[in-house]
């Protein structure tokens, strides 16, 4: 895709929130292959620009500090709002029930700093 065309689409914010009940972690755990193997690809073709798991503040207390991962971030870079929605939703962590839905945020971005 040429720099053109990718600048000419907008920018967007996500933050997917996991759930909080029970066995949420591990059904995150379970499904995590195909969910980076997912954004790998929507990486290589320029839709997601910046992305990762977010943590409890007690993950990063020590070095040896089991990690938590309570959600995700990212920012996509595509032609709508209604776009990115569905690539949300076509995620196996929506699909399997570990981003919670009714928390789920997706707001156009304008970036103070270059993105990569």
């Amino acid at each position: 895709m040429s720099s053109q065309a990718q600048s000419a689409r907008q920018l967007f914010f996500v933050y997917a929130p996991d759930k909080t009940e029970e066995g949420t972690f591990e059904r995150r755990m379970s499904v995590r292959p195909g969910h980076l193997e997912v954004a790998k690809e929507r990486t290589g073709q320029g839709l997601i620009r910046v992305a990762g798991g977010l943590m409890t503040p007690e993950s990063i207390a020590s070095p040896d500090a089991p990690k938590k991962l309570v959600g995700s971030t990212f920012i996509f870079q595509a032609e709508s709002l209604e776009e990115v929605k569905r690539l949300v939703e076509e995620d196996v962590y929506f699909k399997s029930g570990v981003w919670d839905p009714e928390k789920l945020v997706i707001l156009p971005f304008a970036s103070a700093t270059p993105i990569p």
